[in-house]
């Protein structure tokens, strides 16, 4: 059925009425969902309700990505955006403009950043449609900013802390190097000689000076830095047009080779760290701890980054600063350490492959830990050669192996440990007269063709004289004597099986792999070898009890820790088990035919005990020897030194050991 004409026009005239009347949404619901989509940082939506000019001056795409560059760059987090139009009168029907003020707030790399600011609204008409929009303009995002302007974010880095040793000798110390560089423009005609000198001088190839200078930041007058050079060596260089010199500042390790083992040392992050650590604060360029005191203080030492974030125009000036976070500089880690005992004890040790630690046995304080051979650590960050770097890399000794914090067959100088427990577990009597003949013994037909071998042969054998000869036999007797069980349960009396608590990775001590399976391996056990493995610093705490009533004195690596902790560790001996152990060791070293004799001197009472370990796969193999001397002055215990030698046969055994650790304490030893 046709409609009448009268009817279709009504319904046009009334669709007509109804879209001329179409609510407009009111400004305050307009600004409303404009900063809900800021805060959630939908770019998007917020472009669509700016005004045709505003997009007029920036597409979509730069809209997005301006705000998104920024907010990465301030690494803005948090976001919160609010305003309270309520306290803004809403406009007149005819009105063509309303602003009402808004609140931003954020954490930002340089700390909290708020504000507050006016946003002005249009009334548009766009395709027959009238819409309140943003007038939008590059102050929106922060106050003062104008279409060219750029937000500067400088970054300060804090000042690393220090490490000291007891007497605040400076470790890793901040200090300053003379740079050596190039300032192309100033080269000249000699240009070519002048780098052929250079590239002789330094060490380093042409080619890879001329990449430095290839570089896209060079300019003419820039400097080039090449490497770090000596003070006074400055001199050799001046006929030399284009070369200048800076002084920049560098972490310095004063003891070098010394102490690289225990400061360790810093140099630039590199991709897997910056992986690792992300969030954390960290960028390209940073300095970071990659081994020792510097690695494992890296988050005390590194201190906080701060940062300004400031607004500037077009030529760099700046006009406002919105945030600003200062540096928190770096804490001085003080350690227990002596350094001129760490130099001492390093020069007699340092042409071997060689590990020492060094305590004061009252107390507990860690006076000294080395591994050798060693590295310098200054190279790392003066620059270090690809050809220095091989030469310590490929060395066989490997002098970047800490060998402090590994463990190693002690040798004889576990036979403390097993006269203590025979002692005390009433096993065995020290004035017993042992009748050992030969120089090899198997406890039976059950042993085959395996034997404990000693090296001089005497009997009978007492615990006196077993520790001044070094008896394995007798400790191997003294071992099974004990039994598996009882050798277990009280050998953990000493630590073993734990770690030592320092704060720096040291290996823990063992008794064994997977347990003591047989007599063979519990008399081995008993003179330090089978599957006994334990760190220079153990063993020197072991014989700490020595001196302590039988309690094995808690180590302290850092000066602050000295009042957090007790001073007992373990108690591993009786007092009466202590004071047989030490007299008979202070015989070891006085008796001229003591295996510690070569540690004897007059005047002191230097107590001791030697071991050689035997690296090997069967008896029969020809093997290496691993030497081990651990000494301390009875008469007054204010030194400990626990020293073991690699590859010690055919040199004197243990007695290649003792002299080095008897000039240490005639160095030290107060007259």
């Amino acid at each position: 059925m046709k409609r009448p004409f009268w009817h279709i026009a009504g319904l046009l005239l009334l669709l007509l009425v109804c879209g001329c009347n179409k609510k407009v949404e009111p400004p305050a619901d307009v600004l409303q969902a404009y900063l809900s989509d800021w805060q959630q940082q939908n770019y998007s939506g917020m472009y669509d309700r700016l005004t045709p000019k505003a997009k007029s001056s920036i597409s979509g795409e730069e809209f997005a990505q301006r705000y998104r560059k920024i907010y990465d760059g301030i690494e803005a987090e948090h976001l919160a955006i609010s305003a309270n139009p309520q306290e803004t009168p809403q406009p007149a029907k005819d009105a063509a403009e309303w602003s009402s003020v808004f609140h931003v707030s954020m954490d930002t790399l340089a700390g909290a950043l708020n504000f507050n600011y006016k946003a002005k609204l249009v009334k548009t008409g766009i395709d027959k449609e009238t819409k309140w929009l943003i007038d939008w303009e590059p102050s929106l995002i922060f106050p003062q900013m104008a279409a060219d302007d750029k937000v500067k974010i400088q970054t300060i880095k804090p000042e690393r802390g220090e490490i000291w040793d007891r007497n605040g000798n400076g470790l890793a110390v901040n200090g300053s190097a003379l740079q050596l560089g190039i300032v192309p423009g100033k080269l000249g005609e000699l240009a070519d000689t002048t780098k052929a000198r250079l590239a002789e001088k330094l060490g380093i190839g042409t080619d890879a000076i001329q990449k430095k200078l290839n570089a896209a930041w060079v300019k003419p007058d820039s400097f080039v830095p090449l490497a770090f050079v000596a003070d006074d060596a400055a001199n050799e260089y001046r006929d030399m047009n284009g070369i200048s010199f800076q002084k920049k500042p560098i972490r310095t390790y004063p003891y070098a080779e010394a102490a690289a083992h225990l400061t360790g040392y810093i140099a630039e992050i590199n991709a897997d760290e910056l992986g690792k650590l992300k969030g954390q604060g960290y960028e390209t360029g940073d300095l970071i701890g990659k081994s020792g005191m510097e690695q494992v203080f890296e988050e005390r030492l590194r201190g906080k980054r701060g940062a300004v974030i400031s607004v500037t125009d077009a030529n760099g000036k700046e006009k406002t600063v919105l945030a600003e976070l200062k540096a928190v500089p770096g804490t001085t880690v003080k350690l227990t350490i002596d350094a001129e005992l760490q130099q001492i004890i390093f020069n007699e040790i340092k042409q071997d492959a060689a590990t020492a630690a060094a305590i004061q046995p009252a107390s507990g304080d860690v006076l000294a830990l080395l591994s050798s051979p060693s590295y310098d650590p200054n190279a790392f960050e003066r620059g270090l050669s690809g050809d220095q770097y091989n030469q310590w890399n490929n060395d066989p000794r490997q002098p970047f192996l800490n060998r402090f914090s590994k463990g190693f067959a002690p040798g004889s100088s576990f036979k403390i440990v097993t006269a203590a427990i025979g002692l005390d577990t009433k096993t065995v009597d020290p004035a017993e007269q042992r009748p050992i003949t030969g120089l090899t013994w198997s406890k039976d037909r059950s042993w085959g063709n395996y034997f404990v071998k000693r090296v001089n042969e005497s009997s009978p054998v007492d615990l006196l004289n077993a520790l001044v000869y070094s008896d394995n036999i007798y400790f191997a007797q003294a071992a099974l004597q004990v039994g598996s069980e009882a050798f277990i349960r009280e050998a953990a009396r000493f630590g073993i099986g734990e770690k030592v608590p320092i704060p720096f990775p040291v290996s823990k001590s063992q008794l064994y792999n997977t347990g003591i399976k047989n007599d063979i391996q519990l008399a081995d056990t008993g003179y330090g070898q089978g599957e006994v493995t334990m760190t220079s610093l153990h063993v020197a705490h072991v014989f700490s009890s020595l001196v302590n009533d039988g309690n094995m004195v808690y180590p302290t690596l850092l000066e602050e820790d000295k009042a957090n902790h007790p001073s007992t560790w373990k108690n591993t001996m009786t007092p009466e088990t202590a004071a047989i152990l030490k007299n008979d060791l202070v015989q070891a070293v006085s008796s001229p035919k003591g295996a510690g004799h070569g540690a004897y001197i007059a005047g002191a009472s230097i107590a001791g005990k030697t071991g050689t370990a035997e690296l090997k796969q069967s008896k029969d193999a020809d093997g290496r020897e691993n030497g081990w001397f651990v000494g301390f002055n009875a008469a007054d215990p204010q030194l400990l030194v626990s020293v073991m030698i690699e590859d010690v046969k055919g040199r004197g055994g243990s007695g290649y050991v003792t002299p080095k650790v008897k000039h240490v304490f005639q160095q030290t030893i107060k007259k």
